[in-house]
């Protein structure tokens, strides 16, 4: 017996070990809107230990088990999917396959982590573009859920988690309702009669929730536990919000009930309240950049250029992809970033927007986000612009150092078919 374990440990460290890797002359992309052109970056044990200009540094070579040779060829940083169901819904048709919703209406206690699922189809499709970790979030309800960080690689949801319980997610109520034909055609818009119920519901939650968490109880309230971290800074609160007055009052009360971590989701209305959301040191999870704006009177290409106009204003932001399509449209988050250049970003502070300004939001930017020395060596090469869906070319990614496989179900069918028609 003895032997068998001693022989499955053996087994399972060379199976784990990670050969140390030295990537030489690609033109380097840190993510904090530095380029080195011809650049030496050098990895061991999971961690990036060196990031050197290659036509001045001299190095030991022979200090590494592998070396890359990636002349004409970018290297990035690992991109980052905030406020994303991947794992959590598979087949939207199939109800069976997706476990991003819960039934009920404030639940802060349901926690995303348990339910991801590593066997996803969808998650080497989105790894193929380069997106390498994602924060796994819950949807629906008044208070939707606890979210957490994860690789994009992992025998199961403990193995691929990053951060766990990262925060707390609530939906603002809207101040008005919308109902639709059965195409998805805009019938009516009329106010929101519970609106004051709703949002009084969720501001005595909070309240309680303070309460509870101050003083000693006999009895737990699982949903109360969850929220402790919001109120000692070790949780974020992200609002889930569009409406520049949902937006302003949602902050200003849980400010008020003492929550000092809030994070805004979605902020269409952002880019008219610069001045308030500077003040209140709050960041910005930007809405699909691929959408229309919100009124008919406003500039058909607002979405396109609301990162530009919150970066202008000195707002730290980051991109996500909610809405439609969104578990397997988030292998398109580069794309949204190469868009938000075309309108006003330069591609640097672009990348930032889907890399280092992520993490930094998600709080972990001291371990990922850029590709500098100490950190995780989580980052991929591209033959081409990653911003650009013309040459976008993802050839090689690390997580944590771990070289990843980027084979998926659509390029074994598209190696299929043309085999089988013979295609060049």
């Amino acid at each position: 017996m003895k032997k068998i374990i001693l022989l499955f440990i053996l087994t399972t460290t060379i199976a784990t070990a990670q050969k140390s890797t030295l990537i030489s002359n690609a033109t380097l992309h840190i993510g904090n809107d530095s380029v080195i052109v011809n650049s030496f970056v050098g990895i061991k044990e999971g961690k990036i230990v060196l990031v050197a200009d290659a036509t001045t540094a001299k190095i030991d070579a022979s200090a590494y088990e592998i070396k890359i040779e990636a002349s004409g060829k970018h290297l990035y940083p690992g991109i980052i999917a905030p406020n994303s169901t991947l794992g959590l819904r598979e087949a939207d048709a199939v109800r069976a396959s997706n476990d991003y919703d819960e039934v009920s209406g404030i639940l802060p206690n349901i926690r995303a982590a348990i339910a991801y699922n590593t066997d996803s189809k969808i998650i080497p499709t989105i790894r193929s573009n380069g997106i390498l970790l994602a924060q796994i979030t819950p949807r629906g309800g008044l208070v939707s859920g606890t979210s957490s960080i994860v690789k994009l690689d992992g025998w199961n949801w403990e193995d691929a988690l990053y951060k766990v319980d990262d925060g707390v997610h609530i939906n603002w109520p809207r101040m008005m309702t919308r109902k639709y034909d059965e195409d998805g055609g805009l019938i009516t818009t009329e106010k929101n009669k519970n609106y004051d119920k709703q949002t009084n519901d969720l501001i005595k939650l909070f309240a309680d929730a303070k309460a509870y968490n101050s003083s000693a109880n006999s009895e737990k309230n699982i949903r109360f536990e969850a929220m402790n971290g919001l109120f000692d800074g070790t949780k974020n609160l992200f609002i889930h919000a569009d409406n520049i007055k949902e937006i302003t009052e949602s902050i200003i009360a849980f400010k008020k009930a003492g929550i000092t971590k809030i994070i805004l989701v979605g902020g269409k209305d952002s880019w008219l309240i610069t001045d308030f959301l500077k003040e209140n040191n709050i960041p910005v999870i930007v809405s699909k950049v691929h959408d229309l704006p919100e009124r008919a009177e406003e500039d058909v290409d607002l979405p396109y250029k609301l990162p530009y106009l919150l970066n202008k204003a000195g707002i730290l932001f980051c991109l996500n992809n909610e809405g439609g399509m969104e578990a397997m449209g988030a292998r398109n988050i580069p794309f949204l970033a190469g868009t938000a250049a075309a309108y006003g970003l330069t591609k640097e502070q672009a990348l930032k927007s889907i890399t280092l300004n992520t993490a930094k939001i998600l709080g972990i930017d001291k371990t990922t986000g850029s590709i500098e020395v100490g950190k995780d060596a989580t980052l991929f090469i591209s033959t081409g612009d990653a911003l650009d869906m013309k040459s976008n070319n993802v050839e090689k990614a690390f997580i944590n150092g771990k070289e990843i496989d980027l084979n998926n179900s659509q390029k074994e069918l598209y190696e299929k078919y043309k085999a089988k028609y013979e295609l060049k």
